[in-house]
């Protein structure tokens, strides 16, 4: 059994594990976290002292078996919620992160495996992310940043990187939905800057919106 404030932890490490393929320093720990650097530093030290990660100081910190196990667990309840909070009782994708937050903390492998097994299985959230199986195995899947596509690629939309509220949202009122189709019309080399089709719609996005879409060619 962890603390809340463990488990909070050794997901966000497996997150920004997953993400830039590395150890996690402190300062990007607590940036994710919003906490002061030196919380995190506590935090990975007590992590460190259980044996959930290695700990090099000035390097960063990188899981253990034991702490990628216990963060998967954590992701797997986290993801298995979502889709039972969209598909069961019809909350929008962009209202269920929190809640999974909170529900992601109730320890109880039968009534997870049994969720697992209530929702059919599934493969992804609803966001696009895989969820780890009752064993700790997560699908892979050969995806690009809608940012790294060049003029006339088209793609289907497999995943977000950005799960807030404000985002989704944005998306909703362009009907970029996963398994949306989109098409790079057009890119400004200066910014990264988009113009991109989706259906019979065309409009422009940022790079900061096209940085934060999976797309699978």
């Amino acid at each position: 059994m962890y603390t809340l404030a463990e488990e909070n932890y050794l997901k966000t490490i497996f997150h920004l594990e997953q993400e830039f393929n590395k150890e996690v320093s402190t300062n990007a720990l607590a940036e994710t976290m919003q906490t002061k650097a030196s919380s995190a530093t506590d935090m990975v030290q007590k992590l460190a002292d259980k044996g959930l990660v290695s700990y090099r100081k000035y390097r960063g910190a990188r899981l253990s078996k034991e702490g990628e196990k216990a963060a998967i667990y954590i992701v797997r309840k986290h993801r298995l919620w979502e889709v039972f909070l969209v598909e069961k009782l019809n909350f929008q994708w962009d209202e269920v992160h929190h809640i999974a937050e909170q529900l992601e903390h109730v320890n109880s492998a039968e009534l997870i495996n049994r969720l697992d097994k209530f929702l059919d299985y599934p493969d992804y959230d609803p966001h696009g992310d895989p969820i780890p199986d009752k064993n700790g195995n997560i699908k892979s899947a050969i995806k690009k940043l809608l940012s790294e596509l060049k003029k006339g690629n088209t793609g289907q939309l497999v995943g977000v990187r950005e799960t807030s509220a404000e985002f989704l949202q944005f998306l909703d009122k362009r009907n970029i939905a996963i398994g949306a189709s989109i098409k790079v019309l057009g890119r400004e080399f200066f910014d990264g800057s988009m113009v991109i089709q989706v259906k019979k719609e065309q409009f422009f996005i940022s790079k900061k919106i096209a940085d934060n879409l999976y797309i699978q060619i």
